[in-house]
């Protein structure tokens, strides 16, 4: 793995990639800088998570990654550089990824449980993927690169695994816009089957908020854009950050 980031470090020229920097934070994201208005309560959340507790970041490069992650990962960090987009850190806990004045009494208290597309600890296998955001644009991509335990057809990655990281991408891109958010509905029409091993790009973007309702759009691409491996459109609806979701959804 560190010879992976020595290596990302030297191709970008950036040797602050390598040593502390007061003005970065551990997982890479640039403190100081301030967001499109729409997004700055949730950017207050990115800030906290670059001063969080030690904390294992997944969304970094591992060896298990292919020249082809860390080229696409290289030129998204090389736009990071003006503020443009921002790395987006990724922990084993989903609750790990909110501010502790965000989280409810209950989700403090659980240890236990896993987000679902870091639940392997054996780089490589399953979900490897990072994400970057666009405040101004309104815009969450994910570079994608699906592991073996993933396989749906012999040799391709599974229907399944591909709603899995649209569904984070997406929700991730309704959460940074419109705060703590929930699926409503997430259609997708598949395209072409993603190879395992191979890397995509999953660009999602918000099309519209109205109210509660936060309609998004998204495509996965291979990462050259000359093959649409699937496309979806979402509605994610926001809720009430002081009820857990079992309280919401139960008075509906």
């Amino acid at each position: 793995m560190w010879r992976n980031c020595v290596r990302l470090a030297r191709g970008l020229g950036c040797g602050a990639f390598l040593r502390p920097d007061p003005k970065v934070s551990r997982c890479g994201v640039v403190r100081g800088l301030s967001p499109a208005a729409p997004c700055s309560p949730l950017w207050n959340s990115v800030t906290w998570l670059s001063q969080a507790r030690e904390l294992k970041d997944y969304a970094l490069p591992n060896s298990s990654w292919s020249q082809g992650m860390m080229d696409l990962y290289s030129r998204f960090l090389e736009m990071c550089k003006d503020g443009t987009w921002k790395r987006i850190p990724s922990y084993s806990n989903s609750v790990d990824h909110l501010p502790e004045s965000l989280k409810l009494t209950s989700e403090k208290e659980r240890k236990e449980t896993r987000l679902f597309p870091r639940n392997m600890d054996t780089e490589g296998v399953g979900f490897e993927y990072a994400m970057f955001l666009n405040t101004s644009e309104k815009r969450m991509v994910c570079l994608f690169q699906p592991g073996p335990y993933l396989e749906g057809p012999p040799g391709f990655a599974h229907g399944g695994s591909t709603a899995t990281i649209i569904d984070s991408t997406i929700g991730g891109c309704a959460i940074f816009v419109a705060g703590k958010v929930m699926t409503a509905n997430l259609s997708i029409n598949y395209r072409n089957p993603i190879p395992l091993g191979s890397v995509v790009l999953v660009d999602s973007r918000v099309d519209q908020v109205e109210g509660r309702k936060v309609f998004l759009s998204c495509q996965v691409r291979s990462i050259d854009g000359q093959t649409l491996h699937a496309e979806a459109t979402a509605l994610f609806i926001r809720v009430d950050s002081t009820k857990s979701l079992q309280q919401q959804m139960s008075s509906q």
